[in-house]
């Protein structure tokens, strides 16, 4: 697997138990959780990092 960035990330105590709510009812921790918000946004932008080839362009076709 390829390393991981570590973030520091500060939030507002109402977002974080409503990601620790949101993860626990996923059986995710927050971290794992804050990726898959992350991830969900970034899909929704047409920004979905899977979706890219290694360069950053898009598939052929794709926008």
């Amino acid at each position: 697997m390829p390393d991981r960035k570590h973030v520091l990330l500060r939030l507002d105590p109402a977002v974080h138990e409503a990601l620790a709510k949101w993860a626990a009812d996923d059986l995710r921790s927050v971290n794992a959780q804050i990726e898959y918000a992350l991830r969900l946004a970034l899909k929704q932008a047409g920004r979905d990092p899977r979706r890219r080839d290694s360069d950053g362009a898009a598939p052929p076709g794709d926008g």
